[in-house]
């Protein structure tokens, strides 16, 4: 027998004795579930920041628990179970690629993407930003809405005419900023302008917004730590010590770390 259907086979029947037996397992609903469900995602993505593809196998397999938990608990509710999960993601596959189980003709990445936005359109969304989850972080949802608007051919043609739009938005944010009356209201919707284009401006370079600004937070963090360590080392304690100083033990910091 396969050993992938014999881990999951043992998995699944791991999920039913707890549902059974364990105290916490049984009291665990959709509800109770979803929190933690967004912690492990978020616990996953930063093991794909850090690739630590160690921490990342784990990750993977506590997701696994967590959709198995809830298709046990669909099947209790008589909603759905295991089988119907997988048959419906198979079949959805198999209809959103008929480049490869049918006649359609695909041969680029983009042309790929389009056809997937336009087969959603034919199966009854009113919209192709339907899809988009109301609850994603913010920077991640602008991210997802540029890229279905670019499904259906609403994109920029010309990178150069994306900047000009960031340079344009930047500085209708500052003529805000610098205005006599001073309103947060269009302060806030001139910086959101600037954000989302520079999100549009990384997906023309090819670059996650997502992914960069993790990774900056990440360096940032690790610079900071490091800046906190050599300072308490040489007698200055953290909170008590004005910002020339810090900014010497910041370069200090970012010099150990470059080398």
């Amino acid at each position: 027998m396969d050993q992938r259907l014999v881990a999951f086979e043992r998995l699944l029947n791991i999920m039913d004795d707890l549902r059974e037996k364990c105290p916490w397992d049984k009291k665990q609903t959709l509800d109770s579930l979803r929190h933690l469900t967004i912690e492990e995602t978020y616990e996953l993505a930063d093991a794909i920041t850090n690739n630590d593809l160690n921490e990342l196998k784990g990750e993977i397999g506590d997701l696994f628990l967590h959709m198995v938990f809830y298709c046990k608990i669909g099947s209790e509710q008589n909603a759905f179970d295991v089988t119907d999960v997988l048959n419906g993601i198979s079949d959805k596959l198999v209809h959103r690629h008929p480049h490869i189980y049918g006649d359609v003709v695909a041969d680029s990445e983009e042309e790929v993407k389009s056809n997937w936005e336009k087969l959603k359109l034919k199966e009854g969304k009113k919209s192709v930003l339907q899809g988009v989850p109301k609850s994603l972080p913010a920077l991640v949802k602008a991210y997802r809405i540029q890229e279905k608007a670019k499904g259906i051919g609403f994109e920029w043609e010309k990178r150069s005419d994306v900047w000009k739009k960031v340079e344009e938005e930047l500085s209708e944010l500052n003529e805000e900023v610098e205005a006599e009356k001073l309103s947060k209201e269009k302060i806030e919707d001139e910086f959101g302008d600037v954000l989302f284009s520079l999100i549009n401006y990384a997906r023309f370079i090819d670059i996650n917004p997502e992914d960069a600004l993790s990774r900056t937070n990440q360096k940032f963090i690790k610079r900071f730590t490091l800046m906190e360590e050599l300072m308490k080392k040489e007698g200055h304690p953290v909170g008590e010590t004005d910002l020339e100083t810090m900014d010497q033990y910041w370069e200090k910091a970012k010099i150990i770390q470059r080398s």
